[in-house]
């Protein structure tokens, strides 16, 4: 299968398409930077050079490829304050990809998380049959699901908060350890007894290659391996290697302690993948994230 991919250069693109190559797939990544078009072409891979806004690019892309797998988001954006200009922006996309894609039975995989549903308040194990009308990323999904209809073998993998692993420099792991580097304490909110679901980066690209491969028309992933990991431990763990207190943070002092996290932070997120693992025979193989967090490449690499 010939597959166009956005997001080819980032951390998980960077582990999905290895796991497409070594299945037999042509695999086209999307480049917007001569450095994201060397880390394309490292991994052995068609470039593409281009970028989200160019619509009439990735109509075209989408159109000359099998299928499409959609992990680029305008990240940078959302850090720096802009997350609905983000979000706009990728319903934008999304759809094109759709309007491309319509009639030909083609699959379509793309990328939403595991927290949008959390943001809901509904205070219980998520599922892959839970679904919003409204809230951040809510309206792609359910864009990307009606695809489906228009014949297109569509589906979307809800990443958890916490993609981990030695691929991740950039994530809210590394984030989390960089802002107890700077604060000097490593902190959570309340009791911390809130949830994070967790799952490893090769266990992630498996699963986004099955959705690619045979995931049916319509279909929402939960891509979780850890249900529901206590932030206080992710909290605890960070602490311990870098020998810094760990702490609760007042809530009046939340949104200066964690940045763009805040809102994040507070969420108890505990998520199952159950549906997901007997859909696609998807078992995750790789350590869990606070074992991970016992390892040393975290703390060699993370965000300062």
């Amino acid at each position: 299968m010939r597959v166009f991919i956005t997001g080819a250069s980032g951390h998980v693109g960077s582990a999905v398409v290895p796991e497409l190559v070594s299945a037999g797939h042509e695999v086209v990544g999307l480049a917007r930077s001569d450095q994201s078009a060397d880390k394309v072409k490292a991994l052995g891979v068609e470039v593409r050079r281009g970028d989200l806004d160019d619509l009439d690019g990735l109509r075209e892309a989408a159109s000359a490829a099998d299928g499409v797998i959609h992990l680029a988001f305008k990240h940078e954006a959302m850090m720096s304050g802009d997350y609905e200009g983000a979000i706009r922006d990728d319903l934008v996309v999304v759809r094109a990809f759709g309007e491309a894609l319509a009639g030909t039975g083609k699959p379509l995989v793309t990328t939403a998380g595991t927290l949008m549903v959390a943001m809901s308040g509904m205070g219980r194990l998520g599922t892959e049959d839970d679904v919003l009308d409204s809230g951040p990323r809510v309206e792609s999904e359910n864009t990307v699901i009606g695809f489906a209809e228009r014949g297109v073998r569509s589906s979307v993998l809800r990443l958890p908060p916490t993609v981990h692993g030695p691929m991740d420099h950039h994530g809210f792991i590394p984030i989390l350890i960089g802002i107890a580097r700077a604060k000097g304490v490593s902190g959570y909110v309340g009791d911390g007894a809130n949830q994070w679901p967790a799952a490893q980066t090769p266990d992630v690209a498996r699963l986004y290659r099955l959705a690619l491969e045979s995931a049916p028309a319509g279909s929402r992933l939960n891509a979780v391996a850890d249900e529901g990991v206590p932030f206080r431990r992710i909290a605890e763990a960070i602490g311990r290697r870098l020998g810094v207190p760990v702490a609760a943070i007042a809530d009046e002092d939340v949104p200066e302690h964690f940045g763009f996290l805040a809102p994040m932070v507070v969420l108890g997120n505990p998520t199952s993948s159950a549906r997901t693992r007997k859909l696609l025979d998807w078992t995750p193989e790789r350590p869990d994230l606070l074992t991970d967090l016992e390892l040393d490449h975290y703390f060699a690499t993370a965000a300062v």
